[in-house]
């Protein structure tokens, strides 16, 4: 049995090899993804352009525009003078933000009053615009406590003098500290990259799966492999088991290109990444085979494979995050394999815990897997037999 097998397995990688189509399918996507995610997707906002119109000219408004000149995450390349101005620049996006300090702002400081600054942000990408306005809001924050405590001290002054002594005020103060954990650089890309495993596995495997098996049906081979001494669970495994070490060999590879192009921290262990990558691709070569099953041309089944693959991807949370979905919709990602194999490899990579924490994942891949697989083999070899 084991020899029929060895036998059917070079037989798929000589004609996987022998078919541009299959060759293609078998690098092309990795790298390409790879590069896609990993140069051209950045979430990250750095250097923002920003146009600074100062109505008030007081040092109180160049104070605060040192504090935003002085950010990394600004960089201030236009002085509107006037409302037309500001209206110019957004509508033909030579800015991301306007910031504009209204008149009175140092006299309202300097008696106490609520002093305004009017931020025009501009919210084509809701993404962009909403890490702006939080940058915009730590750095106005920071500017009011320091000014707050500046004011404070100087009120302590003439009281000190008149006292004679030293006064000292004890405040409570709070004052956060954060730190993040696992992305302390806080890169889109440590983010992305891990997930394109996922995604090469599912579109790799389980369209060269449907292709394969629906090549022997347009051709006419099928009947010759059924006349065979081959048994059917002999010609699955010997269908199967050259898709699911291409799987294995993409894992190592975006692995590998991740930790050496893109400098992608791999916290965890290696094995624990390859064990759920073995779980995953029960599930992807399950449905690779229903998708032969229903297929009759090779163009069906890769318009089938992208009609599974879509919202396998859109509802796994590679791109959108879960907790942003609504809850039907939430519900509904717990059927998704895809879902739980993502989880993994972004853990393994950036947070590097092991089987107690990751263990409810790889038993739901390897019920879903053991089950997929296990029904959609069932019912082909019922239709071979």
């Amino acid at each position: 049995m084991i020899a029929r097998i060895i036998e059917m397995v070079r037989k798929e990688f000589r004609q996987v090899l022998r078919d541009p189509r299959s060759r293609a399918v078998l690098i092309g996507p990795p790298i390409i993804q790879l590069l896609v995610f990993g140069y051209a997707v950045n979430l990250d906002v750095e250097r923002v352009r920003t146009g600074w119109m100062d109505l008030d000219r007081t040092p109180q408004s160049r104070e605060i525009r040192a504090a935003f000149a002085g950010s990394p995450n600004f960089a201030i390349t236009h002085e509107p003078k006037d409302e037309r101005d500001v209206a110019d620049l957004l509508d033909r996006g030579y800015v991301d933000v306007v910031i504009s300090v209204e008149r009175g702002f140092g006299a309202d400081l300097l008696r106490e009053r609520t002093a305004h600054v009017q931020i025009l942000i501009d919210g084509t990408n809701s993404n962009t615009a909403s890490i702006i306005s939080s940058y915009v809001q730590q750095i106005v924050g920071r500017f009011a406590t320091e000014w707050a405590e500046r004011q404070k001290q100087m009120r302590l002054i003439p009281a000190s003098i008149g006292a004679r002594a030293a006064v000292e005020a004890r405040m409570p103060r709070l004052e956060p500290r954060s730190r993040v954990w696992f992305n302390a650089e806080m890169r889109s890309r440590d983010y992305y990259v891990p997930g394109i495993i996922a995604l090469v596995i599912t579109v790799t495997t389980m369209t060269l799966t449907a292709l394969a098996l629906v090549r022997e049906k347009e051709i006419g081979t099928m009947e010759q492999l059924l006349v065979t001494p081959l048994r059917g669970f002999e010609l699955m495994l010997g269908k199967t088991i050259p898709f699911a070490l291409v799987g294995m060999f993409d894992v190592a590879l975006v692995t590998i290109l991740a930790l050496l192009i893109f400098g992608v921290p791999l916290r965890g262990h290696v094995a624990l990444l390859f064990l759920g990558a073995a779980f995953y691709l029960m599930v992807t070569l399950g449905l690779g085979l229903f998708i032969s099953e229903i297929s009759h041309t090779q163009q069906q089944a890769m318009m089938m494979s992208f009609l599974f693959i879509q919202p396998i991807i859109m509802l796994s949370g590679f791109a959108f995050p879960i907790a942003n979905m609504p809850l039907p919709v939430q519900w509904l990602t717990y059927l998704n394999p895809m879902r739980y194999f993502l989880q993994i490899v972004r853990v393994v990579f950036l947070k590097g815990v092991g089987l107690q924490a990751l263990w409810p994942q790889y038993v739901a891949l390897a019920v879903y897997g053991v089950g997929i697989f296990g029904l959609i083999s069932l019912r082909f070899r019922k239709r071979l037999e």
